[in-house]
């Protein structure tokens, strides 16, 4: 069985930074692709950033140029470093991994962390 655990959210000014991390147990293929989420009240999960098996990234275009996201393999973690923070990036933020074995999905999300832009 596959466990997120994700740390690093809290309270932050307008421009400030937090750096997210999520650490994975269990057994995960290497071919997995890594991922953040987020959502805000009211409103439907979306994508933030993702980190494939080779390190392709995707961002989504509200926070590119301002996100990062890293993979340190030997330790099963994915990190999200968050530069320039505004209001509107506040919401409960979630990790994904993701991997497919011929037609069966893998599919595993962290139980959240929260992010607060707020001064």
């Amino acid at each position: 069985q596959v466990q997120l655990v994700e740390s690093g959210g809290g309270l932050v000014p307008p421009g400030g930074s937090l750096r997210l991390s999520c650490t994975a147990s269990g057994s995960i293929s290497r071919f997995a692709t890594r991922g953040w989420y987020r959502q805000a009240p009211g409103k439907q999960r979306e994508l933030v950033a993702t980190i494939g098996s080779g390190g392709m990234t995707n961002y989504a275009d509200c926070v590119k140029g301002r996100f990062t996201i890293s993979r340190d393999n030997a330790k099963n973690t994915v990190y999200l470093q968050m530069n320039s923070l505004k209001p509107e990036d506040t919401a409960v933020y979630y990790c994904n991994v993701v991997w497919v074995v011929m037609t069966t999905k893998y599919d595993y999300w962290g139980q959240g962390t929260q992010v607060t832009v707020s001064s």
